[in-house]
């Protein structure tokens, strides 16, 4: 009972950390570590990251909404497409192997927090700004196919394809894709959750509990913090909790 309590903490902070800095999917953090340190079925950790998804994304996206680094009309594009494709890649993802998608998953975060802390992304409102709402608009519904798509194949990495296609190459700062990021997710993560419960049932109320709580905290105290720091802090701070989060999930599949 006691590792339970430990590795539920330890997994539920982690994740909250990473989605309130940088729109992690709590999945990405979450499951592994119920997998491999309590045994948990992949099917019942799945549904628990999802469901710690919810709660924490949303309250990201609040915090980040509140200080204006929220793109809620082109994130509304986004996420229509993301949840349309996402089904279109899960079909696809059951016909072959998904395996080194998955392993190549955690590899991208690691490497895109190595990014972040060398090379900053410094771009500002105003690039956004210039753009005509028919750009916007198609670079929303093709970025949406693109994540949902992948997001549906691999099975996770959502949040991080997201950051890293939010800021490459739509061109957003730092501060607004994270907050689009998480905005999006906490509609996707509850479309998630819902229908892992619905075909497989409740999951273990502990972890369940403290698992979403944990998250919730960690979600909530690093949003407001990143939303108080400045441009190339907030790189720093989003770079160090993917590098590390990359990194401990890549030790944890090698066990």
């Amino acid at each position: 009972m006691l590792m339970k309590l430990i590795v539920c903490i330890i997994a539920g902070l982690g994740a909250g950390i990473g989605t309130g800095f940088a729109g992690l999917s709590a999945a990405a953090v979450i499951s592994p570590m119920l997998i491999t340190f309590l045994g948990f079925e992949p099917y019942e950790a799945v549904g628990i990251a999802l469901a710690s998804d919810v709660l924490a994304s949303a309250i990201s996206a609040y915090t980040y909404g509140k200080n204006k680094n929220l793109d809620i009309k082109n994130g509304l594009v986004m996420l229509v497409t993301v949840l349309i494709f996402t089904l279109f890649g899960s079909y696809i993802a059951s016909k072959v192997p998904g395996t080194t998608m998955g392993n190549l998953s955690v590899f991208m975060t690691f490497l895109l927090g190595i990014k972040f802390i060398v090379k900053p992304v410094m771009t500002t409102k105003e690039v956004q700004a210039n753009k005509s709402a028919k750009q916007k608009f198609i670079q929303s519904v093709i970025s949406g196919i693109v994540i949902g798509f992948i997001c549906g194949f691999i099975g996770a990495g959502g949040g991080m394809m997201m950051l890293l296609i939010l800021t490459m190459v739509l061109g957003y700062e730092l501060k607004t894709a994270v907050g689009t990021s998480v905005f999006i997710m906490s509609f996707t993560a509850f479309t998630g959750a819902a229908s892992h419960f619905a075909i497989g049932g409740l999951p273990d109320p502990v972890a369940f509990i403290i698992c979403v709580a944990a998250t919730l905290i960690g979600a909530q105290v690093s949003a407001k913090i990143a939303n108080k720091s400045d441009a190339k802090t907030l790189n720093r701070m989003t770079g160090i909790v993917l590098a590390v989060l990359g990194a401990v999930m890549i030790l944890v599949k090698m066990l």
